[in-house]
């Protein structure tokens, strides 16, 4: 029977089974409730301006087996012909009726809503938290980043499900010298009269908020189907990430004082959150604030930009080399993941690759034609 998540209950039930399938597996590190919640908040995020999302769990004999979450973005869904809604948060014993129970949901309510079909899992926000399925290297997840069960890959192709793209994430080394050519770029470039670097500070969050939308935006907008991120957006992702982030972690590029290129990355909170098994209680509150600054040892790069006008100038090597300066005299960080790339962005796999960084991990976006 499916039956659609209304009640406090019904939302802890779609919380509390993901804790049940994966209470074996070593590797598996439960999100924060929160911030599970916050993504079906009208309040909390700002897609409920521009879309709608509903919620719906898989229950056989007063057991829950299954959930799965629908949503569209109407300022993208008409990007693309069919139009297209989502699907996320998918969670499902390994049972093949059970999950096109759920997926075939998910698909009527589109339908109604008049989308041609859906991709999935994909996040009902921005593709920096809880997008892909994982389909290699079942290693513990960063903070944000999906973990799944090996056996859903067949799931949602059994269903019809098609690879749309590949997310591949890579591993680096932080102790690991970088190879010569790509430091003798970076210190090249990092000397070059007219380019400055300067990582994020807090206290001016507007003006490096706004230097993040001027590349971005210029970045990305040659892909398909891409819609430039708002203000709104960026404020409400870098709240998040203040309680976690460290200022000398996020570095900007500046060629004759236009805002350039930038790398994002934070502390992998999941090393904090391990054993909280979502709760962020008042005493975990403390024990998070405690630990943050001795027992995080990896870190994750959330998103990489680097304005058209300035792509092959180098300027990534030198934000790398910026960032090295900063991380080993403190003997903390001994691992950077870079997560994760499109394989349809061929620059930005190039430049993995130059750093000497290895292959971890890969997620898949999937899509099902109506």
């Amino acid at each position: 029977m499916i039956v659609q998540v209304k009640t406090k209950r019904q939302r802890q039930q779609f919380l509390d089974l993901p804790k049940k399938l994966y209470r074996h597996d070593a590797n598996w590190i439960c999100p924060l409730d929160t911030d599970i919640n916050q993504v079906f908040d009208p309040q909390k995020n700002n897609f409920h301006n521009h879309g709608e999302c509903i919620r719906w769990l898989l229950v056989d004999d007063n057991e829950i087996i299954g959930r799965i979450a629908a949503f569209i973005d109407y300022d993208k869904a008409y990007l693309h012909d069919p139009p297209l809604g989502g699907i996320g948060f998918f969670e499902c014993i390994n049972c093949q009726d059970a999950a096109s129970q759920l997926f075939n949901t998910a698909k009527s309510w589109l339908q109604e809503k008049g989308m041609g079909g859906m991709d999935g899992p994909i996040n009902f926000g921005e593709n920096d938290n809880f997008w892909g399925l994982l389909i290699e290297g079942f290693s513990a997840p960063s903070y944000g980043m999906n973990y799944h069960k090996p056996y859903y890959f067949d799931l949602f192709k059994a269903f019809g499900f098609q690879v749309v793209y590949e997310q591949i994430t890579n591993y680096l080394d932080v102790n690991k010298p970088f190879p010569d050519r790509f430091t003798r770029i970076a210190e090249w470039v990092s000397k070059k009269a007219g380019y400055e670097f300067r990582h994020f500070e807090k206290k001016k969050l507007a003006q490096f908020a706004d230097d993040f939308m001027a590349i971005y935006n210029d970045a990305w907008k040659d892909f398909d189907s891409f819609k430039p991120i708002k203000m709104e957006t960026i404020l409400e992702s870098f709240k998040k990430m203040k309680l976690i982030m460290d200022e000398n972690l996020i570095w900007f590029a500046y060629v004759n004082g236009d805002p350039a290129s930038f790398i994002l990355i934070l502390p992998d909170a999941n090393q904090l959150i391990k054993n909280f098994n979502g709760k962020l209680t008042w005493w975990n509150g403390i024990r998070f604030m405690v630990n943050r600054r001795k027992k995080v040892n990896k870190m994750r790069a959330i998103v990489m930009g680097t304005k058209r006008a300035y792509q092959k100038h180098g300027l990534e090597s030198a934000l790398f080399i910026k960032l090295k300066e900063y991380v080993l005299p403190l003997n903390k960080y001994q691992q950077l993941e870079l997560s994760w790339v499109g394989d349809f962005n061929k620059e930005m796999l190039s430049i993995h690759k130059a750093t000497g960084a290895e292959f971890a991990k890969k997620h898949a976006t999937l899509r099902y034609l109506f």
